[in-house]
């Protein structure tokens, strides 16, 4: 028989229980107006997610299962809800759950089995683990549930059992090429399984993390059946072809089957490209932190290079170009260029625009201090920094950071200068990925029939800092083409020197660029925020000591 089955791909925010709940509802009406029989909700949708130490709270804890007490009371009609949620074991022990919602009572609770610790998860430290499938029974229907990082293990207990459906809530943080890793495992598990499946994700930023929803339904042999576009907030309905079940389940809600009066064809969103996919990712996750911290503007300091003008677009597309506040602030050694096409940017865009020239504070430290060379340098930048804040402090706005990835894998930044800010938007992107982000975003705009938002020089122009006489990036660093291909394998994927060597790296560059990575770990722990959209970002993905002797370079 066929089951009408409505997946809740939604954005909850971390700690709003009230407003989480109101999400909640809403989804849950949108369900109810499509017939369906069965709605299914994100991974710890009451509370958000990923919660961290909150869950260790016991305020925090009564918090959630008062509210999920709450929602089951509106939970009126014969749908059956799965609601994610944050539960205590009978020892106190915190609980990644969902309960399962009919009739206004909570007839059923299941807890997440295996808890991942790596990467972006702590959940060992989090939460206490489940030790029990579960199969309830909706209109002949047995359904199995498991939470995320259960599938990413054998169900073969969950197949022993004979399900004639499993349904996935999941919090799965977006990072890039992960859509295509998804849905293997999904269709891995269906087929083991015997059954059909049905994923749903969350989605919308939460601090460094960027969900991107890419909802997924595959039938027992792992065709793919019905897809949710990738960042939107959607109810999908679909209807699933179950096998009526002959199994012992572990609570039965209805046996008789029903018919369906109207048939919902399911859709198969397009995927975006790989581009595409990371804008997205970025324009997320800089909303949500802004929207969620109750920030309503920001501000970045537009040098008329490349990293700022993509920021600025990005930001642009986030939040709107009124909402987005541009400093030029030359020094003696900016060249003209620079302040020309931090203009055309603002006057292609419409964002606010304003010039703060620097130099006159920079003499005025230069001549107290007395300092020259690399300090002088590093001076130009942490008075660009102050100047930033200061105007953040006045105004009102979050300054946000503009370095990349290949900057600050090396330390090309200067502390409580280019540094400075509350969130960096492009930090996990690589310099190449920077102009290829930048190409593509114009492109789009040209085929809408609009402005280019990127000045073409800030795209083609040699990467400088301009704190010093004709200054390069490459005066310091390898060419960012061959760096990037050494970071990717070193910082992503843990290449050591032996590795690398074989990876056809000259030593001498291999040395050079382990040994700039290396000293840099103290600065990136002083960098800010920005959202992860690669498999290994900076901060919890990696955690090495800022004290260690350890070397290969």
């Amino acid at each position: 028989m066929k089951l009408r089955v409505a997946l809740a791909q939604i954005n909850p925010t971390v700690g709003d229980l009230a407003g989480n709940s109101a999400l909640i509802a809403r989804s849950l009406a949108s369900a109810q107006r499509s017939g369906a029989h069965l709605v299914v909700f994100p991974e710890m949708i009451v509370t958000g997610y990923p919660v961290e130490d909150l869950a260790l709270r016991p305020s925090f804890q009564s918090a959630s299962k008062a509210m999920i007490a709450e929602i089951a009371t509106t939970i009126s009609a014969d749908i059956v809800a799965v609601v994610g949620y944050l539960d205590t074991s009978s020892d106190g022990g915190p609980q990644n759950a969902v309960a399962i919602i009919h009739q206004r009572q909570v007839k059923a609770r299941y807890v997440k089995r295996h808890l991942p610790n790596y990467g972006v998860f702590d959940e060992f430290r989090n939460f206490t683990a489940g030790t029990q499938t579960l199969l309830l029974r909706i209109h002949g229907v047995d359904v199995a549930i498991a939470i995320c990082e259960d599938i990413w293990h054998s169900l073969a207990d969950i197949a022993a059992r004979s399900p004639g459906l499993v349904v996935v809530p999941n919090g799965s943080p977006y990072e890039r090429n992960k859509d295509d890793v998804r849905l293997a495992l999904v269709q891995k598990r269906a087929r083991q399984v015997g059954a059909p499946l049905a994923y749903v994700n969350m989605t919308g930023g939460q601090d460094d993390l960027v969900f991107d929803g890419d909802t997924i339904v595959v039938d027992k042999n792992g065709a793919l059946i019905a897809r949710a576009p990738q960042f939107d907030d959607v109810v999908m309905c679909v209807d699933i072809e179950c096998a009526t079940s002959t199994s012992t389940p572990d609570l039965i809600i209805s046996s008789d089957a029903t018919a369906l009066s109207n048939t919902i064809a399911p859709t198969i969103a397009d995927r975006l490209s790989d581009e595409a996919e990371i804008w997205q990712g970025l324009v997320v996750g800089l909303r949500d932190y802004i929207a969620k911290n109750n920030f309503k503007s920001v501000l970045l300091g537009l040098s008329g290079g490349i990293d700022s003008a993509l920021v600025a677009a990005i930001a642009i597309d986030a939040l709107g170009a009124k909402n987005v506040y541009g400093v030029a602030m030359p020094s003696k050694y900016s060249s003209g260029h620079s302040l020309e096409d931090a203009q055309a940017l603002a006057d292609a865009t419409g964002i606010n625009f304003r010039t703060v020239a620097i130099a006159p504070m920079v003499d005025a430290f230069v001549g107290s201090l007395h300092v020259t060379g690399l300090a002088e340098e590093n001076l130009q930048a942490r008075v660009r920094g102050t100047t930033l804040m200061g105007i953040s402090n006045a105004e009102g706005h979050i300054v946000l950071a503009t370095g990349n990835k290949s900057e600050l894998a090396v330390g090309y930044s200067t502390l409580y200068g280019d540094a400075v800010g509350g969130f960096a938007p492009i930090k996990d992107i690589y310099k190449s990925d920077v102009w290829a982000l930048a190409r593509w975003r114009n492109a789009q705009a040209k085929s809408a029939g609009l402005h280019a938002p990127i000045p073409e020089r800030s795209i083609t122009k040699e990467p400088s800092a301009e704190l010093r006489p004709d200054q390069k990036d490459s005066d310091s660093l390898p060419d960012y083409a061959l760096l990037d291909q050494v970071l990717r394998l070193y910082v992503d994927e843990d290449h050591g020197y032996e590795r690398l060597i074989k990876d056809g790296f000259d030593p001498a560059l291999i040395t050079r660029v382990i040994g700039l990575v290396d000293k840099a770990e103290y600065k990136r722990r002083q960098y800010p925020p920005g959202t992860k959209v690669s498999s290994r970002a900076f901060g919890k993905d990696r955690r090495l000591p800022m004290t260690s002797r350890w070397s290969q370079s």
